[in-house]
């Protein structure tokens, strides 16, 4: 499976230009909060906090560019509460991003 790290990349150098800094920053940022959100579907025990957490990730993905994650995030909404596979994909790709380095 491939990821598109080129869409993150793209949406942070829209966003700030050629400021490698900021783009760290706004990487670590993005990075930060979907391990967040990943953590609160790890321990989601009802369909609302399953449902919420996975749509908070949506949407951070979204404003990121970063649609693989924004796909897993979507298949993740409509999954069970705890669905390990799902969360397995969404740590994998998330953990490709952060690995990733121009």
């Amino acid at each position: 499976m491939s990821f598109d790290y080129g869409a993150l990349d793209a949406a942070l150098a829209a966003a700030v230009g050629d400021d490698q800094s900021l783009i760290a920053e706004l990487r670590g940022a993005f990075l930060e909060s979907a391990k967040r959100q990943v953590d609160l579907l790890h321990r989601a025990r009802c369909d609302a906090n399953w449902e919420y957490a996975a749509l908070r990730l949506k949407g951070l993905a979204a404003s990121f560019g970063a649609t693989h994650v924004l796909n897993l995030a979507q298949e993740a909404a409509t999954a069970a509460p705890g669905e390990p596979t799902v969360l397995r994909k969404l740590e994998r790709a998330i953990e490709a991003i952060e690995e990733h380095r121009d």
